[in-house]
């Protein structure tokens, strides 16, 4: 994950580069970020993830977007502007849903790593998704065949939920009876 540009910039600014560029851009504290093309195995993984969630939650009030969509996190206990695209969001509460974004906090997160972002999902998105309230994250490391979820405590911080590497079931403790075999999700 690199910077846009070494300089801050207003989010109108943001928006006016974000018109005119192809790149997934994201806005976090004045900063805007460029998010890698995804390789082959990460959209692979991606499609795996949206498909088994998405059959999940098919018929409840939540719903799946996948990369690239908009999010802007907003929380009245949380000031300033952030933007981010994560893989996958589920998004329980709509009403926060706009014509170009959804302004809200999504109920789960799915961040999946690339070599070159690992810093970024790992420290930079799970602080900002824990301290807007996103109540559950879930890190999919590639290099490693490795799922970690995160979810929220009473105390609004997170906690490791489930950790797999290589084999085995990942739960949810948001969605209960959501399992998620690894194996299925890394193999090619």
């Amino acid at each position: 994950m690199n910077l846009y540009r070494t300089d801050s910039m207003s989010v109108d600014e943001y928006f006016q580069i974000r018109e005119n560029s192809d790149e997934l851009l994201e806005y976090i504290d004045g900063f805007v970020y460029i998010s890698p093309s995804p390789s082959t195995k990460h959209q692979r993984i991606s499609r795996k993830l949206e498909n088994i969630f998405g059959n999940f939650i098919e018929g409840n009030q939540c719903e799946l977007f996948h990369a690239p969509y908009d999010i802007e996190l907003k929380n009245a206990k949380v000031k300033g502007t952030k933007i981010v695209i994560p893989d996958i969001s589920i998004i329980c509460d709509k009403s926060g849903f706009t014509e170009a974004r959804y302004v809200g906090v999504p109920s789960l997160i799915v961040e999946i790593l690339s070599p070159s972002n690992q810093s970024h999902d790992l420290i930079t998105k799970l602080n900002l998704y824990m301290n807007y309230g996103v109540k559950e994250y879930w890190i999919v490391n590639p290099m490693l065949n490795a799922v970690t979820v995160y979810a929220l405590n009473e105390e609004y911080m997170y906690e490791q939920h489930d950790i797999q590497k290589n084999k085995g079931e990942v739960t949810s403790r948001l969605f209960e009876g959501f399992r998620l075999d690894i194996e299925d999700v890394f193999k090619s």
